[in-house]
């Protein structure tokens, strides 16, 4: 999954949010770091929504 997918799986949010969710240390680690971008397991991912989705709009920081 590519921070485009990742942007549409919680909610449409911005570029610039996304990148703050992704850079959060409780973030799934990319599993390969291509020319187009960063690329994250989907399953690490929807994990991740999972547990900390409520805690999207809270500055952690």
């Amino acid at each position: 999954m590519g921070a485009h997918e990742i942007r549409i799986r919680l909610g449409g949010v911005s570029r610039q949010r996304a990148y703050q969710i992704t850079s959060r240390p409780d973030f799934p680690k990319p599993v390969a770091d291509l020319a187009q971008g960063k690329v994250w397991l989907t399953e690490d991912v929807e994990a991740w929504m999972k547990v900390h989705r409520r805690d999207l709009d809270e500055s952690e920081d």
